[in-house]
């Protein structure tokens, strides 16, 4: 992976999601919109209890980009593009009310919990 930090401690890989409003949302009716809401709502928690997504949600408040982000989860599958293909078959990304992008995330070991994952244990 480029960019990887040289750090003297352990690293945790995470795969970052990032939401930002598509193309076609500002010429979708407001029922669609709605429709495309829930659809998305549901599929990301879909995604949390088969734990592929660890936690997701909204972003709310001022930014300076003129198209900001609107959401942001974690995910940790090892996979960027694992990741992003099941966030491209998201309903809401098909009909390109959002589109995403996934990232890698690194942070210090151990630096991240996730009380509501359930574990395999």
């Amino acid at each position: 992976m480029a960019g990887v930090p040289q750090v003297n401690f352990a690293l945790d890989t995470y795969e970052c999601i990032v939401i930002y409003p598509g193309a076609a949302g500002r010429a979708l009716p407001a029922e669609t919109v709605q429709r495309l809401q829930s659809e998305h709502a549901e599929h990301m928690q879909a995604l949390q209890r088969s734990g592929i997504v660890l936690v997701a949600g909204s972003i709310d408040g001022p930014a300076r980009n003129p198209e900001p982000p609107i959401g942001f989860g974690l995910a940790r599958t090892g996979s960027v593009d694992d990741v992003r293909s099941v966030l491209e078959a998201d309903p809401a990304v098909q009909a390109g009310l959002y589109r995403v992008d996934v990232l890698s995330f690194l942070c210090p070991a151990g630096s991240l919990e996730f009380p509501l994952v359930k574990t395999g244990s």
